[in-house]
């Protein structure tokens, strides 16, 4: 089974703080703009939904006022993909297509690519961690985490360091082409960022 990585550009610290802000303006522009991508998502987990899990809506308006959320742990997804598409609706998508779709450990091999590269300031496969903003509760998927602007301005630095020791040396770590692509694609993410000052990543694995 094949997974998948969805990547942002925004203010981390600002989109965190929709959570709780209880912004019924918010709200009610995704309701009523983005109803047909709302019942979308509630015919996709209908299944769930049928068994009490929140609707697509609910959810959403559950994480921006900050509860409150059900207390079956099968129902936790929702709250996730809320908080992602509230970084969608306000954020900007970066280019996935090294990670989308993806199999297996590759999230942690791109970061062995990162990490030869002396880039550890930074983590792929944090991605597929659960660092959703309290209160929101606990769920494996989708899997969230994030990149803020000090980690990014850390990491360029880590491969800017590097690069100047391979232009020194004459030889660069031995990467397979796939995992160079990829390692591109974070810089690139990277580098968008850093042009936009108080930005940082927020990436969701589903």
């Amino acid at each position: 089974m094949s997974s998948s990585l969805s990547v942002y550009l925004l203010d981390v610290t600002v989109t965190r703080a929709l959570v709780g802000s209880r912004d019924d303006q918010l709200l009610e522009v995704i309701r009523t703009e983005f109803a047909d991508s709302l019942a979308r998502d509630d015919d996709y987990f209908s299944h769930a939904i049928a068994k009490g899990a929140p609707t697509a809506y609910e959810a959403l308006r559950a994480v921006i006022y900050g509860g409150p959320f059900s207390d079956e742990q099968d129902h936790a997804f929702q709250y996730g993909y809320a908080y992602d598409r509230l970084c969608s609706l306000t954020g900007s998508f970066l280019d996935n297509s090294c990670f989308t779709p993806h199999r297996g450990d590759w999230l942690s091999v791109v970061d062995q690519g990162l990490t030869a590269l002396g880039i550890t300031a930074v983590s792929v496969a944090a991605f597929g961690y659960n660092d959703l903003p309290e209160p929101l509760p606990y769920t494996y998927t989708p899997g969230c985490g994030e990149w803020t602007p000090e980690a990014i301005a850390q990491a360029l630095e880590q491969f800017e360091a590097t690069k100047r020791a391979v232009d020194e040396s004459g030889q660069a770590p031995p990467l397979e082409p796939e995992v160079v692509e990829a390692v591109m694609q974070c810089l690139g993410w990277m580098r968008h960022a850093k042009a936009r000052p108080g930005f940082g990543v927020i990436g969701f694995r589903s």
